[in-house]
This record gives structure tokens, C-alpha cells and sequence, in this order.
């Protein structure tokens, strides 16, 4: 087969998974989530069947406990964070018309004078990007809930994903044995270390920065709470969520964080700088222990494709993209850097055309003359 038709074939192949993608995105979501609890938990699994406990027990052990953590934190966790979170975005105007009011108190008086010269109406502005934005926000859990939820609702989904999450992982090892048997044999090679390098990549975010994200919605959550920060645990569990992006989780974290708190406990500056206090901690604890030890440099993605990454699988796929989104990001970035170096040893980037030199036909007389 040459080159041009194993292309052909390929692009054909990822044209209709994506459409399959696509016509099932309404279905597909407990499928997918049962793959990414069986991805995240093979590690352990394969530690436990090391200590000598079958697979299948192992499986069942870890997906129990697994269980059994979702199910506390749906009874405990979920329902307040739920409510501070739709009380944050009831109050989010109102917090805005308090900063700008405060700010018109204590801010020096050039700046007022240079903002009036310039017509601007602060807070009419803010306040009008803040509501907008509690409508948009609103509506993205909205469309969430409907979009998501359409066909498949959260009972369905707490039973069909622990029991795809149980079989995929029971059966890991014998699923990747199979699919490594069906590459084609001429390129086994590379596309195993493709494979290697995409499961390093999707390691590093499933693995590696899920955790990271889950500790630091903890942490957040935990310390805003502590100081007394209303809404802290819906803000700290935000916060963390949005740490896969770096320095987005706690920019906009410790922005919302430090506007409710300059709005709750002004002029106590002690509670509003022990807010500020609880993201630098979670910041240099992230930078200096966890991404390094958890993550590393395995997802190789710029925060910025991550987020143009969001954006796009999210247009096409709603919510079942956004989950998708950095997974498949860090995926393509592979085969993009594997594709580069291969154009950058290519002909057609060098420029260089190697020709064969003609092969001379073998003179059998006995006075020809060797070449």
C-alpha cells in the first residue's frame, strides 16, 4: 500500500469515528466515563495483582471503594457546593455594585479624576458584565443538565458506568493485547511508541493532573472555608476544577475569592489577606510538589491550545467534549510532534532528492570490460 493510500485510509477512519462521535455524543457519556475510571484506576489495579490478588478481585476492591468515595461525596459535598454555587450567582451583581462602591471610597483621588475625564461609568459597566456573565453561566450548567442528562439521567448513569468502569478494567491487559495485535506489522513499531507516548500524555492529565485538580479543590475549599468566606467551598471546588489550565484555576478563584471577601469583611484586612494567604499556599504547594511529583511534563500542552481545545470540542460535542477536550488535545499534540519530526527528516524538507544510479546490465563476454 503506499504512502498516499495509508493516508487516505486513516484520515477516512478518524472522518467517521469523529461523525460516530458526534450522531452518538447523547449516549456515549457513561461509556466514556467508565473508560477514563477504568484508565485511572489500572495502575492500582496492576499494583494489587502484583501483591498476588487476582485481577477480578482487585477490580472488584478498587471499584467498590471508588463507589463508595462518589457516593459519600454525593450525599455530603455535592448538595452544598450545589447551593453556594447557585447562591454566588444569584449575588454576583450585587457583589460587583459592593467592589465598585468600595473602590470609589478608597481609591486615590487621581484615579477617580482620570476615570471621570474619560466618561466611563465603572459601575454600570461591571455590573452589567457581571450580570451577563450569572446568565452565561447559568445557561452553561443549564445546557449541561439538559445536554447531558437528555437521555441518560443520574441514576442511569450510576449504573452503567461502574459496570463498563468493572469490565474494561478486568480486562485491560487482554483489550491491549488485542489491539496491539491488529497494527499493521510493516509499522509496529512506531505506532507502539506513538501508543506509549499518547498514554503518557493522557496519563499525565487523567492521572496526573485530575489528581492535582481534586487535592487542590480540597485545599481551596478547605482554607476558604476555615477563613469564613461565604460561598469558599463552591469557590475553592471551582478553583481546583480549573487548575487543569495553569494559573486559570487560581486567577479567577482568587479573583472571586478576594472581591467576596473584600465585599464580607472589609475593612478587616486580616480575613481578606488570609483569602489571598490560602492561594499562594495552594500555588506554591501545585508548583514545587504536585505537578512535579503527579504530572511533570508529560501532557506537553500550551495553555493556550488547551483552551482553544475547550472551546472547540465543547461547540462540537457540548458537554461530552468538554470532557473530551484536553484528553484528545494532548493525543493530536502527539501525533503533530511526531509528524513535525518526520518532516523535518523528510526530503521535502531538506530538499534533498536522493536518485538511484542505474544498475548496468552484466556483460557476459569474456573481453568485456568490468565496470
Amino acid at each position: 500500500m503506499t504512502l498516499q493510500r495509508q493516508a487516505t485510509f486513516w484520515i477516512g477512519a478518524l472522518v467517521v469515528l469523529i461523525f460516530i462521535l458526534w450522531s452518538l455524543q447523547n449516549i456515549l457519556l457513561p461509556f466514556i466515563a467508565g473508560f477514563v475510571l477504568a484508565y485511572f484506576l489500572d495502575p492500582v489495579a496492576d499494583k494489587m495483582e502484583s501483591w498476588g490478588l487476582p485481577r477480578i478481585v482487585a477490580t472488584a476492591l478498587i471499584l467498590a471503594s471508588a463507589i463508595l468515595l462518589v457516593v459519600l461525596a454525593a450525599l455530603l459535598v455535592v448538595p452544598v457546593v450545589a447551593d453556594q454555587m447557585v447562591k454566588l450567582i444569584a449575588d454576583l451583581p450585587m457583589l460587583t455594585r459592593s467592589i465598585v462602591e468600595k473602590f470609589n471610597e478608597k481609591a486615590p483621588q487621581s484615579i477617580k479624576d482620570l476615570l471621570a475625564n474619560s466618561n466611563t461609568d465603572l459601575q454600570g459597566q461591571l455590573t452589567s458584565y457581571a450580570g451577563k456573565a450569572a446568565l452565561w453561566f447559568g445557561g452553561f450548567l443549564g445546557s449541561i443538565w439538559t445536554g447531558g442528562w437528555a437521555l441518560l439521567n443520574v441514576f442511569s448513569l450510576m449504573i452503567i458506568t461502574p459496570i463498563v468502569a468493572f469490565y474494561l478494567l478486568a480486562d485491560w491487559d487482554r483489550i491491549v493485547a488485542i489491539i496491539d495485535s491488529w497494527l499493521p506489522r510493516q509499522h509496529v513499531d512506531e505506532l507502539r511508541e506513538i501508543a506509549r507516548d499518547i498514554d503518557k500524555a493522557m496519563s499525565g492529565f487523567i492521572r496526573g493532573q485530575g489528581t492535582v485538580c481534586l487535592l487542590l479543590g480540597v485545599f481551596y475549599a478547605t482554607g476558604l472555608s476555615l477563613v469564613g468566606l461565604k460561598s469558599g467551598m463552591a469557590i475553592g471546588f471551582a478553583a481546583g476544577f480549573l487548575s487543569f489550565i495553569p494559573y486559570v484555576g487560581a486567577l479567577i478563584g482568587g479573583m472571586m475569592a478576594i472581591g467576596v471577601g473584600l465585599v464580607q469583611f472589609w475593612p478587616n484586612e486580616v480575613q481578606v489577606l488570609a483569602v489571598l494567604v490560602v492561594f499562594l499556599v495552594g500555588q506554591f504547594i501545585e508548583g514545587n510538589f504536585l505537578s512535579p511529583k503527579l504530572v511533570g511534563g508529560s501532557i506537553g500542552l500550551h495553555p493556550v491550545w488547551m483552551m482553544f481545545a475547550l472551546l472547540a470540542f465543547s461547540y462540537v460535542f457540548g458537554f461530552l467534549g468538554l470532557l473530551l477536550a484536553v484528553p484528545l488535545a494532548a493525543a493530536t499534540g502527539v501525533f503533530v510532534r511526531y509528524g513535525l519530526r518526520r518532516y523535518l527528516t523528510s526530503n521535502f524538507y531538506t530538499g534533498h532528492i536522493v536518485v538511484e544510479e542505474p544498475t548496468l546490465p552484466k556483460i557476459k563476454s569474456a573481453n568485456a570490460k568490468k565496470f
